[in-house]
């Protein structure tokens, strides 16, 4: 986590949806200025798990992410996100940028708690959804 951005807004910047994300970065480049990238790749990380019985944990798969570290007058920006879209992991990176060089600090605070917002709708809307097909095997 870098300076100036909490980890909830980080977790909304990860799951935002691309095009709102990407939307809302091309707003900030001009408010950034100059910008360094230091690196916009694609890479698989390990997906841990802990098993419920035993506590242990381990390795489920790989996932495809990926990833956008940038930087500005010594300040530093990061973004990753699941998938291959190299533009939002981008726009994730200038959005932590500007907020941890309290750049636009307002506006990426609002965008991030709209996008938690909605987040937690398709949340909920989809433990409905699972919660509906759920079996108790007490019954039969």
């Amino acid at each position: 986590m870098t300076k100036g951005t909490d980890s909830h807004s980080l977790s909304a910047l990860a799951r935002a949806d691309a095009a709102r994300i990407k939307q809302f970065a091309e707003t900030l480049i001009a408010p950034l200025g100059q910008i360094t990238v230091h690196q916009s790749r694609t890479g698989l990380v390990m997906l841990p798990m802990r098993d419920t019985a035993g506590a242990a944990t381990f390795h489920l798969g790989e996932v495809l992410v990926s990833e956008a570290h940038v930087s500005r007058d010594g300040v530093e920006g990061y973004g990753m996100r699941r998938g291959r879209d190299l533009q939002a992991a981008m726009a994730m990176s200038l959005v932590d940028l500007a907020m941890a060089s309290g750049i636009e600090v307002a506006r990426c605070t609002a965008f991030c708690q709209q996008e938690a917002t909605r987040q937690a709708e398709d949340d909920c809307d989809t433990m409905r959804r699972v919660q509906a097909t759920r079996v108790d095997m007490e019954t039969f």
